[in-house]
């Protein structure tokens, strides 16, 4: 019978309890950790969106710009209407000083979701 854990011993239901510990961690403020969790559920699951998702959050609240952008940038090819990935993805360019480009995904998040701070973000009358 083929071991459907993989060589780490580690389960799809270890997998969502990482995935919880992780959410936890963000929200205790310790988004390191929950990047460490997270690298083990997307190693197993790659097309996890959500994983994904809560990756660049993590890394982003860690102030790890470069893997922030390059994973909200999966989240949007991925889900091209997802507002909060491209509003996330603004405040990135933004912290690094790339303000065209944080314009641009402002305006995008804005435009699928008139979310009030995604519109005070976007700065239309401007």
């Amino acid at each position: 019978m083929p071991d459907t854990a993989g060589s780490t011993g580690r389960t799809p239901e270890t997998h969502v309890i990482d995935f919880r510990a992780a959410e936890q961690l963000l929200a205790a403020r310790d988004p390191r950790g929950a990047v460490k969790l997270l690298d083990q559920v997307i190693a197993a699951h790659p097309e996890n969106t959500a994983a994904r998702l809560l990756r660049a959050r993590a890394f982003f609240a860690a102030a790890q710009l470069r893997p922030a952008e390059l994973e909200f940038t999966v989240v949007l090819e991925r889900e091209p209407d997802n507002a909060f990935a491209h509003f996330a993805l603004a405040r990135t360019y933004e912290r690094q000083g790339r303000g065209d480009q944080a314009k641009r995904h402002f305006r995008l998040a804005a435009a699928l979701d008139p979310n009030p701070q995604y519109l005070k973000a976007a700065r239309f009358e401007s």
